[in-house]
Formats: structure tokens, sequence, C-alpha cells
């Protein structure tokens, strides 16, 4: 990350600049530690040629296997067009099969194939290791308070 002089007053001789009025805005800074997460996170999973929004979506029909596709859209709020293009997708690479729910005839449940189980864990792997980068660069128990307190609103 780069380093921001966040002192109004302090002298900028090394070439940081001050951050003004923005060092007293909460989103901006949760955007900066964001767009880091994501970066790495999104790396991670390049091998596997896998999004992060899919690898949500794999892992929330993995703990919820024969859900409704709308319920998986409402818990991730993914808009329902996107997710449909999604699950598409990750049916195409086999790793997810739809089948028509017994209940309702308009309804799609979603479970993973078996190659997409073994997809999981490879994807679980990789993101283990993102998240052993995240905890280095943020601090453990930087990483725990800002978990509690982020799951307050998620």
């Amino acid at each position: 990350m780069t380093v921001i002089e966040r002192d109004e007053g302090a002298e900028v001789g090394d070439g940081r600049l001050r951050l003004g009025d923005i060092d007293d805005h909460l989103g901006y800074f949760l955007r900066r530690l964001q767009v880091w997460v994501f970066q790495d996170f999104i790396a991670a999973l390049s091998s596997m040629n896998l999004r992060p929004a899919q690898f949500s979506v794999l892992l929330v029909i993995a703990a919820n296997p024969g859900r409704s596709q709308a319920e998986i859209g409402r818990t991730l709020n993914i808009e329902r067009a996107r997710l449909a293009r999604m699950v598409q997708e990750l049916e195409e690479r086999g790793w997810l099969r739809r089948k028509a729910s017994e209940r309702d005839a308009r309804s799609h449940t979603l479970m993973l194939t078996a190659d997409g189980t073994k997809a999981v864990a490879r994807a679980r792997a990789l993101a283990a290791e993102h998240e052993t980068r995240v905890t280095a660069h943020v601090g453990a128990e930087r990483r725990e308070q800002l978990m509690r307190l982020l799951r307050e609103f998620g």
C-alpha cells in the first residue's frame, strides 16, 4: 500500500501527499484495504480462472446444497441476471448442477458436482493462503477485530 501523510500540517518533502478531509472518511480507508485484499484474492484464484463472486457462490452452494438459485442470490446480494450468467458459467465448467425445484417449477435448486467439490477444495486451499497473506498484512489481532466488526454489518 502507498504511504500517505495524514497530518495536515506535516512537511511533505518526501513526496507523500496529505489527505485533507478524506482522512476522516471511513469509506476511503475501507476501500483502500478492500482493493489490496481483492487484488491479492484475484491473484490467488487466477490459476483456477475463478473470480471472487464465483468463489462465494460455490462456497454458499457447498454449505447449502439443494437451495434455490434465488436464495443464493439474496444471501450474496447478487442481482438475478448476473447470478444466472454466473451459474451458467459454473455449470458449463461442470462444477455445479441446476435442477428444477420440486416445490416451485419456476425455481432451480443448485448443488455441486463431484468436479465442483474438488474445485471448491482447491479454491479453499488457495483462499487459505490468501488469508495468511491478509493476516500478515494487517496483523492477526487487527484481522480478528475487523472480522468481528464487519460481521455485524454483513
